[in-house]
């Protein structure tokens, strides 16, 4: 769901870069997960607020800057079934990664691996070990580019924009 990027003041609150579209995503009283030295280790949200690009958030049992500052790097997680449903047409990354791409003429490009944000979109990592397709392509995440994504199927279909298309 984001990343702790810093520590925020004397308090104990922690700046998180959110993965999440909106702010809405973190709500005060819903668990949060991270891993610490290959053990999970679970954080209730006190609250949470915009703050320029990143996001404030304190957590129950935090409450000095020291405490807040070891924190810092650490991803956070929630279980899927807290998060609100997205509208038609609008993935969680998690849903995302580990698709399988195909060209509209069917050709196998690969899986989705990552997905950078970039200021106006994301775009698809996508890696193939196998076959001559190239080994890695970027794949704008733009309607005209992914046609179909099935997340049951666990596949997206792309028209590649020309300059990909005979690399």
């Amino acid at each position: 769901m984001g990343k702790i990027v810093g520590a925020h003041g004397i308090k104990g609150t922690v700046k998180v870069f959110s993965y999440a579209e909106s702010v809405s995503s973190f709500k005060p009283g819903s668990p949060v997960f991270v891993e610490v030295g290959g053990l999970e280790k679970t954080f209730t949200i006190e609250w949470v607020k915009s703050h320029h690009k990143t996001i404030l958030m304190a957590f129950e049992g935090i409450s000095s800057r020291d405490q807040a500052k070891e924190l810092m790097g650490l991803e956070l997680f929630m279980v899927r079934n807290l998060l609100e449903k997205p509208e038609a047409g609008v993935y969680y990354w998690s849903d995302i990664i580990g698709l399988s791409v195909f060209t509209v003429e069917n050709e196998y490009l690969g899986r989705v691996v990552s997905i950078m944000q970039t200021g106006s979109n994301d775009v698809y990592v996508v890696k193939n070990t196998e076959g001559k397709a190239p080994a890695e392509i970027l794949v704008p995440a733009l309607e005209w580019v992914v046609r179909e994504i099935d997340v049951d199927r666990k596949l997206m279909r792309v028209d590649l924009p020309e300059g990909l298309r005979d690399l």
